[in-house]
């Protein structure tokens, strides 16, 4: 049983939360809503954000092809007073930007929310472009919140809700096109505040971002086993909803993280480190990407080799109900 209007039996609806974000900071500048935006050369002028920027072009930087300095920038944005939003291009994010993130923003704690695009494996280019370890970093660095929607809907909410939320932000996205979630918007949404998707007494399926729908899908495939799995959307990975954890350790007694992202240090590791502490005797498994770089190929192969679809979390969850 669902929790929420998920488009459980529409999976082949999809949604580009690049596109969709652009279209909603189009309608807070209408609204007359006050911030900056900042980005490189990776916004192309038919997209919903580069018509934002064309209509608002006095509140729009583009830095060129410096994702640290673009980063920098924002921050001195945020220091005059400003909220700022920065897109940026998801694999150079935390890597090539990773001193101006810490020391320029988080250590100030200013109002910036940087959207690193091409999340997880989505980029398409290979190991030196996946985005695989960004949250094992942001999540050591204070003051950062971090937010994965779970599709491109989810994605505008964060961005609107991100107005009047205090400190600097990581809002991260997948490259194009994802599978709808949520059947529409008319659902409870709030920054650290996990949701209960589907309903579940057997396991716990805890999804982050474009794992979320695979959740689903593996959930639905279980069900042919008569194996019900709750299934958790974990949108936000700082501040982190422990008690949604705890819950559902205590409840189903089973619990399995999928991410887009390695098995170190993101999604997987935050959910151990609860129920470590918790002493809560429950079976736990990670399914992410492996600590290796990842093979070379298009993303769904990718996915399909590393047991991140829903035939292979479906079948990792069996196992370990046998054990």
């Amino acid at each position: 049983m669902s929790a929420v209007d998920v488009t459980l039996n529409f999976d082949q609806i999809l949604s580009s939360a690049r596109e969709v974000y652009g279209a909603e900071l189009r309608k807070m500048a209408d609204e007359g809503l006050d911030f900056a935006f900042v980005c490189a050369d990776n916004v192309a002028k038919s997209s919903t954000t580069g018509k934002f920027m064309e209509a608002y072009p006095e509140r729009c930087v583009n830095v060129g092809i410096a994702e640290a300095n673009q980063v920098g920038v924002a921050a001195g944005l945020a220091l005059s007073g400003k909220v700022v939003f920065a897109q940026v291009f998801g694999p150079f994010l935390p890597l090539r930007a990773a001193d101006q993130i810490h020391t320029d923003i988080a250590y100030n704690d200013l109002p910036v929310r940087l959207i690193g695009t091409h999340a997880g494996v989505t980029s398409g280019g290979g190991p030196t472009h996946n985005v695989i370890a960004d949250l094992a970093f942001y999540r050591a660095v204070p003051n950062l919140t971090i937010v994965s929607p779970a599709d491109a809907n989810q994605c505008a909410r964060v961005v609107r809700e991100s107005m009047d939320y205090p400190g600097p932000m990581i809002i991260r996205i997948a490259r194009g096109a994802e599978p709808d979630v949520y059947a529409d918007n008319n659902y409870e949404f709030k920054i650290g505040k996990a949701i209960t998707i589907n309903e579940g007494k057997d396991l716990t399926l805890i999804g982050t971002g474009s794992s979320v729908h695979w959740c689903l899908m593996a959930a639905k495939e279980l069900e042919k086993s008569g194996i019900h799995a709750r299934v958790i959307d974990m949108h936000t990975i700082k501040p982190f909803d422990k008690e949604a954890v705890l819950n559902a350790a205590r409840e189903t007694g089973c619990v399995v993280t999928v991410e887009d992202h390695s098995v170190n240090g993101g999604l997987g590791g935050q959910v151990a480190e609860i129920i470590a502490e918790s002493g809560i005797p429950a079976k736990f498994k990670r399914l992410g990407l492996p600590d290796e770089f990842a093979i070379l190929g298009d993303v769904p192969e990718v996915y399909k080799y590393y047991g991140l679809y829903p035939v292979g979390i479906a079948n990792s969850v069996r196992e370990l109900l046998k054990k």
